[in-house]
This record gives C-alpha cells, structure tokens and sequence, in this order.
C-alpha cells in the first residue's frame, strides 16, 4: 500500500486507515511547462505576497522547504519540515473532510499531487500543489497558527456528516477534476456543475461537518488577519491564488469580523469568494473553534448526538459517563416520554472500548452483527449502576451466577444469569455479560437466548457522540476511497514537442549556459508551432533582457502583440513587471 512512499517519525505515527489516501508523489510525471507554472505563481506571489502577507509568509517557505524555482519534492519537505514537528504527505485530490482533517491532527499536512495546467495558472477549483505546499505550509511555521491547524483537525475529524455531505464530497471532487482536465467535454463539466448546484440547494440543516468546514475554508483557506481595514492574508486559497490574493484585498471584497457565524456562511469552491472574515490574531481562531466544538455532539452527546450518527449511515462512536465508547454504525435508538435515550443500537462490526483503547474481546469479530444496550437508570431506583458499590450490586442480585431481572427506565427489561462484567482501571464498571438472556421493550424482542452472550453497556447517559472509532485500531479499513481518480492528462505529440522546448530554456537557466542562437531557433518554432503559448516567450525574454540583442527586441514585441488577447494581457504584464524589478 505504501510503496515507494517515505515514512518518517511523523508519518509513522498515522494510523493505518489513513495509509489508504496516501500515494507517491509523481515527480517524473511533471512535464518543464509544469515546472515554468510552479516558478512563475512563486515568483508572482513572493514579490507581491511580501508585502500583503501575515509576517510568517517568507520566513515559513523556508521552514517548510519550498523553493521558488522547482516544485518541492516530499522528501525534501520532510527533511525541512521534521524540524517544527510536522510532515506532509502526497494525495489524489480532494479527500474526504474528515481523512483530511484527521491527517492534520497527526502534524501531517495534505499535498495534492497534481499542478494546475497553465490554463488555470491564476485560480483553480482542484487542490493542487501550490495550493497545498506553497499555501497550506508557510503559515505553519507560526506556533500559534500551526497549533490551531492540528487542534482544529483534532476536533474537525470527529464532526459527524450527514448522508448528503458524502454526495457533496463526491460531486464536488468530480467537479474540481473535470474543470482541470483540458480534455473533459463542456457536456461532462456542465453535468457536474448541475449536479453540485442541486446539491448545494438541496442539503437541508447543515450538518456538523458542513459547519466546521465553513469554519475551516474561512479560516484556513480564505482567512485574512489584522484589522478589517487593513489585514493581512494567511489563507491557502489566496496565498496561492494570483487573482483572488490581489482581489481580496480590495473593496469589492466585503470584509467581515471572524466568530461563530462563519460556520453558517457556506461557499462556492468554483467561483472567487465575496466575502471573506478577518481574525484580529491567531489566538482569536482557536477560541471561535472551542465555542463551535462545545456545540458539537462531541461534548454534548444526548438523544440528538446518537440521532445524528444514525442519520449520517456512517461509522460512529458515542461514549457513556462511564467511559465506554461504543463504536459502529448506529441505526437505532429508543427513547421514553421524557425524550432521554433509553436504548441504543449498531448493526454490522462493533467494537467496545474504554480511554480510546478496544476493550480485550469486544473488537468487530465478536460483535460482528451488532451491539444493543439500555442506557440510562433502573426504574425507580435513583442509584444509577455505574454508582453502585459491591454491596449495593448484590442487593439488585448483580453479581456472578445469579439470575436477575433488571427493569430499566422506558420499560427496558433485561433478564438473564449474570456471567461477569468489566471494569475500568479506576474500578468503574463499564460492562456486564448475560447468559441465557432475554431484552425487552413491552412486547418488542430486542434480543433473545439463542442470539448468544449478552453485553450490557453500563452508563446513565450518554457524554458524548462523534464521527469514527475510539479506537482507531478497531477498523483498520475505516473510510473509503473514492472510486472517481484525477485524470491524468494525456498529451500530444506538438504538446510534448511544447514541453521540450520549455526544457531547453529551464536548463539554459538553471546552467546559465544562454545561448542566444538556440533562443532564437526556439523563438522561431513558438511562432510558427505554439501561437498561444505565452509563457515560454516570457522565460526567453527573462534570458534576453539586458543582453542589448536582436533577439531582445524581437520576443519583447513578440510578447506585446500576445498582449492583445485579453486572456494573456495580465499575465504577461505581471512578468514582465517582475523581470524589470529583478534585473
């Protein structure tokens, strides 16, 4: 699974269900024009960024191992990286919300392994490498910032999705991966396009992960900091993006104060942003993120918590007062008339477990069909069984070799031979096993004898309901890949001719062997060959200037009359801008 990928200490500490995600980087596949991308948004964004970015911006690329000129390798990052106690790892595009964010609760940042095609080189709707390396990384060199960034992964990854966020997951990366594919028919685009609209108006109640989504492009993708009138950009998505970095500074860009209501804002991930929230300080996002989470079914657990898990058709955990986490997928929960849950239910591998480590015996083969328990108190009883001391469990006949019958509150009724039970390091009792036992809810069979050992959760309430498993060596598999790869493009014959050429000139550079000659026979093949090409002409001009040759001239008002198409004017304008400033 891992083949050809590098672990390091960081990394090795990922748990093996995240492994799945992980792919080599494919550094031999990056064509030169790829390469001339990377440099020429890196040249654009550190000479316009110094002065626009948070103060961590410069110094953090160095931190984190990211070059100017070459698009990093992982390794290299690593190496880097290892000294404030992070990583990163190459992924497939988009991955789902809650593997991206349990990746950043391990110190482990996620790189998309493609580049944007220079179509795109201003803005791209796919996550790509300089959104991920040269936008994502920097920042984290800020101890406040990259504390956030895991304490936000940290609780991110356990917000609980609904059904309809899987389908937004999905229709969205298809999106991203189309609108990127120069090959992709304006048929499929518009297809997908349709498809996230109807989606994005049908979604209902926003879900815990669509909100701390919200929070997470509002912050760490979109964020500005400072005061409203004058603030600084940290956000990936503009410290990677030309256009919208140099956008959201002005005033068509409303600028609003960043608190809890950003997780309601939604966004579109395909369009420039109309909006964005300033944080007046670092400090001031780990605070908004503490008052969301208490919000959160992680720290309110209740009906509503367990009620969220079924909804979501997901694999899930729900923690007791007495410390047992109970995780599967939840498909069923009772409640009595005062609306407190008084059973609940999994169906498929279950596994019990106490401090996030699997209790011995109660992984997912032995609860492999199943998990059902009463929660709550004995009825008429205000001694909850998690309470009761020896003496007391042998009054309400809770003890080895007897046969009780134990009436909870809705009417739940449990009546077996009690075999043994399990207790937590502090003596807590967390579980007891019937034999021969038969649960009932009024006339409702909710297990009988012939179904085998029963195992009764011990817990009054429930604390706490969240998105995976306690322990996460209890579902080695948990999380899935999507079926949907990144398109890998497949280029002609006259675009690899293209590549070649962009070759020549990088190695002319990188070797300062300039040839004037060998320009010109360049030049003259774009002419003739490559009219739309605008970006190799730039990297010609760069080698030329100065030199007081015809070649000077020529590709300078070359690159003037490409001007004319309106698509290229700025982006020429911004390179040529940059080869004065820097010669």
């Amino acid at each position: 699974m891992l083949k050809g990928i590098q672990l390091n200490a960081v990394t090795k500490k990922l748990p093996k269900h995240l492994h799945k995600f992980m792919v080599k980087q494919p550094y031999e596949g990056y064509t030169a024009q790829n390469q001339a991308v990377w440099r020429y948004v890196m040249r654009m964004n550190v000479s316009y960024l110094s002065k626009v970015a948070h103060n961590s911006y410069l110094e953090g690329l160095k931190k984190a191992g990211i070059a100017v000129n070459k698009i990093p390798k992982m390794e290299g990052m690593n190496r880097i990286l290892k000294e404030i106690g992070w990583a990163a790892v190459s992924v497939d595009g988009f991955i789902p919300p809650n593997a991206f964010m349990e990746f950043q609760a391990y110190n482990v940042l996620v790189i998309a392994s493609d580049i944007r095609t220079i179509e795109h080189i201003g803005y791209t709707p796919a996550p790509d490498i300089i959104h991920e390396a040269a936008g994502h990384a920097p920042i984290i060199a800020n101890p406040e910032y990259a504390e956030y960034l895991r304490r936000f992964g940290e609780i991110g990854c356990k917000a609980i999705s609904s059904e309809k966020d899987y389908e937004m997951y999905e229709a969205v990366r298809l999106l991203s991966i189309l609108k990127e594919d120069p090959n992709a028919t304006l048929k499929a685009i518009e297809s997908a396009q349709e498809k996230v609209e109807d989606l994005q108006n049908n979604m209902g109640e926003l879900s815990e992960m669509a909100q701390i989504r919200n929070l997470h492009w509002w912050t760490v993708e979109y964020g500005l900091i400072g005061s409203l009138e004058k603030p600084k950009i940290y956000g990936a998505g503009l410290l990677s993006s030309i256009s919208e970095s140099k956008l959201c500074l002005t005033a068509a860009v409303k600028k609003l104060p960043y608190s809890i209501e950003a997780a309601t804002q939604n966004f579109d991930i395909t369009k420039p942003q109309p909006q964005l929230f300033v944080t007046p300080d670092f400090a001031h996002l780990s605070f908004v993120l503490e008052e969301f989470a208490n919000k959160m079914a992680l720290r309110k657990g209740g009906l509503k918590g367990v009620q969220k898990l079924i909804d979501s058709k997901n694999l899930g955990t729900i923690e007791l007062s007495t410390g047992l986490q109970i995780s599967g997928n939840f498909t069923n929960v009772i409640k009595d008339e005062a609306n407190n849950p008084v059973y609940i239910q999994t169906t498929g591998p279950t596994a019990l477990a106490s401090r996030d480590k699997e209790l011995i015996g109660h992984g997912i083969e032995y609860h492999a069909e199943g998990f059902g328990s009463p929660i709550g108190k004995l009825k008429g009883i205000n001694l909850a069984i998690e309470d009761m001391f020896p003496k007391d469990l042998e009054v309400y006949g809770i003890y080895e070799s007897k046969k009780t019958t134990l009436l909870f509150e809705g009417n739940i009724k449990v009546e077996g031979e009690v075999i043994t039970g399990k207790r937590d390091l502090k003596g807590k009792i967390l579980l007891i096993s019937f034999k021969n036992c038969t649960v009932t809810q009024n006339e409702t069979i909710l297990f009988q004898p012939e179904w085998g050992i029963y195992d009764m959760a011990v817990g009054k309430e429930i604390i706490s309901a969240y998105a995976g498993p306690a322990s996460v060596l209890s579902f080695e598999n948990f999380g899935e890949v999507s079926k949907e790869k990144t398109h890998k493009i497949s280029y002609s014959a006259e675009e690899i001719e293209l590549h070649k050429l962009y070759e020549i000139v990088a190695e002319m550079r990188e070797n300062n062997t300039i040839c004037i000659e060998s320009l010109s026979e360049i030049y003259e093949k774009l002419k003739n060959n490559f009219k739309t090409d605008w970006l190799l002409p730039l990297e010609i001009y760069e080698l030329t200037y100065n030199s007081n040759s015809k070649m000077e001239a020529e590709i300078l008002n070359y690159l003037t009359k490409l001007k004319t198409n309106k698509q290229y004017t700025q982006l020429i304008n911004n390179g040529l801008k940059l080869i004065f400033e820097n010669n």
